[in-house]
């Protein structure tokens, strides 16, 4: 497993925001599937609305969510 950073916008006629999202799977295009089908049931977005701006793969140290930052700890 490896931890991806996601970062986007979610675009919709009145709404607009930014978002960060660090999450653990296998590959990066796992990671982006994860995340708009999250974002999509949350905010009630389709999937054209939400924008894939940049995916990278972080290490460790660099985790801020406090949840995987314990996961991660915790192995």
């Amino acid at each position: 497993m490896k931890i991806f950073r996601v970062e986007g916008e979610i675009r919709k006629p009145n709404y607009k925001t930014k978002f960060r999202k660090e999450l653990l799977d296998v590959d990066p295009s796992k990671a982006i599937e994860r995340v708009l089908s999250e974002l999509g049931s949350k905010h009630k977005a389709k999937r054209f609305e939400i924008k894939i701006l940049e995916v990278k793969e972080i290490k460790p140290e660099e985790v801020t969510d406090p949840r995987l930052r314990r996961l991660i700890e915790s192995e």
